[in-house]
């Protein structure tokens, strides 16, 4: 492998969802690839087959996909690239452990889980602050070992620990890391089952994928002194590893799947824009050197720099995602908001399919500054598709009086006289009514909204009527009238 080579991975497990913590790590995977014209690599570590979700795989392709990380490397299926599965890689595993046994670097282990178990309690009642493995098995001979194994008694396979000294190795973030040999057992490398573990499979992976650069949780601290021994055992060159900073729940506790750390797709359901949610994950633990806040995704790669990761937690807080989604909101496609908003309306029984694409374009453009999420898209605006069927009660109490009805009533005899129905001739009709009437715009313009909305708020009056119609206005503002005749 050059030494110049920049080759990343993101290896998630499919036993839940992707939560936050886990995109993160892959987006940080991704930036550095992209910045220095590296590989990206996405790799699923499904060795765990007791935990193994089948659901799980598709919305790990999803939230990636929908975030817009794009892995570049695997094998290729249908003309795509697929991610490499490790569950298709079994040999490849047993091979490289029959390496280890060949060199006399592990030793397989018959203890029994109900053993294992009540060493583990015994140890605990003694307080021993290690808790590992008491290496029972590690003398058996090999002729004896290999006379049970014939016999078909159940084994795993263990790496061989050294039994003094230090594990020590330099996190890209952090600096050096030394761990004493007493808090690391012989590490178990191939299950009951010939599956391989978590250690054996991603190191050699890393290794047979020529991985330069794992940038990982911070919870793999504890497991990095293991890999650098299977490294040593098998005469490698270990990656530059780097484990990101910590992410908090509000509350001041590691986030996690019981504290808030919702899924990528949970964030997708509750109205926020998939370039938001990578914008502000990509601020939990790095920052790009100056008081930049909002920055597409370009931005974003152009100042990445792995030397701006912060080894200390970052807090991760929805109301700043909020406000960050509001401010995408704000500049964001109509027509890509109207694919997500479409469906939303549709949900409620409004009848959208009766109207053309550029008005629904036009609503969402009108409601855009206004929104914090997609979702509140579909909760507002079903006025622009159908009539209101009541009013709010007490707006209606406070603009329906028979002072306004007048108001009403020249809106509808005057409408047709309004050769082109924009704002600035709205306006003008409007203000000619109040003249005329000697009533001020503030009494008028706040009942014409309810009487075309049903409802107190919405977006600028004028670029409402204006898009709802003429016709359309007529009817709603006459419809009011009668209300107020009949009501007040």
């Amino acid at each position: 492998m050059s030494e110049n080579r920049i080759r990343v991975r993101f290896a998630p497990s499919p036993t839940g969802y992707l939560h936050v913590g886990g995109a993160r790590t892959a987006l940080f995977n991704y930036l550095f690839a992209k910045k220095t014209g590296g590989t990206f690599i996405l790799r699923i570590e499904d060795t765990d087959r007791t935990r193994f979700q089948e659901d799980s795989l598709k919305e790990i392709f999803d939230s990636l996909k929908w975030m817009g990380i794009e892995w570049t490397e695997g094998p290729e299926k249908g003309g795509d690239f697929g991610p490499y599965i490790q569950s298709e890689r079994l040999d490849i595993y047993k091979e490289y452990a029959q390496i280890l046994w060949d060199r006399g670097q592990v030793y397989p282990c018959f203890c029994t889980p109900e053993r294992l178990e009540k060493m583990r309690k015994e140890k605990e009642l003694r307080k021993e602050q290690h808790g590992g493995y008491d290496r029972r098995c590690r003398e058996i001979s090999k002729e004896e070992a290999q006379k049970r194994i014939d016999a078909g008694e159940p084994y795993v396979l263990r790496l061989k620990a050294p039994l003094e000294g230090s594990i020590s190795f330099v996190d890209g973030i952090r600096g050096e890391i030394e761990t004493p040999v007493t808090m690391v057992d012989d590490t178990v490398l191939m299950k009951t089952d010939g599956y391989p573990t978590y250690h054996l499979a991603s190191v050699v992976d890393d290794h047979l994928m020529e991985i330069s650069h794992v940038l990982r949780g911070d919870e793999w601290i504890a497991s990095t002194p293991r890999h650098i021994l299977l490294y040593k055992a098998f005469g490698w060159q270990p990656p530059v590893i780097a484990h990101l900073p910590v992410i908090l729940s509000p509350d001041g506790g590691k986030l996690s799947k019981r504290k808030g750390a919702a899924s990528v797709m949970d964030y997708k359901r509750a109205g926020y824009l998939p370039e938001a949610l990578l914008n502000f994950l990509s601020l939990l633990g790095w920052n790009p050197g100056d008081d930049r806040e909002i920055m597409s995704v370009d931005d974003i790669i152009e100042a990445f720099d792995m030397n701006r990761i912060s080894a200390k937690p970052s807090v991760f807080d929805e109301d700043k995602l909020t406000w960050m989604n509001g401010q995408y909101m704000e500049h964001y496609d109509s027509a890509k908001l109207l694919a997500d908003v479409e469906p939303m309306w549709a949900e409620k029984g409004l009848p959208v399919a009766d109207f053309s694409a550029g008005y629904k374009e036009h609503v969402v453009s009108l409601f855009r500054v206004r929104c914090k999420k997609v979702t509140e898209f579909g909760e507002n605006g079903g006025y622009f598709f159908k009539d209101p069927e009541d009013y709010d009660a007490k707006q209606a109490g406070k603009q329906f009086t028979t002072a306004v009805k007048p108001a009403f009533d020249k809106i509808v005899e005057k409408a047709d006289g309004v050769a082109d129905w924009n704002r600035a001739a709205l306006e003008g009709l409007f203000h000619g009514i109040a003249d005329e009437l000697g009533m001020s715009a503030g009494k008028i313009n706040p009942a014409v909204r309810l009487a075309v909305t049903g409802v107190g708020g919405g977006p600028d009056l004028f670029d409402m009527l204006e898009l709802l119609g003429k016709d359309c206005v007529k009817r709603r503002v006459a419809a009011a009238s009668a209300w107020i005749e009949k009501n007040v």
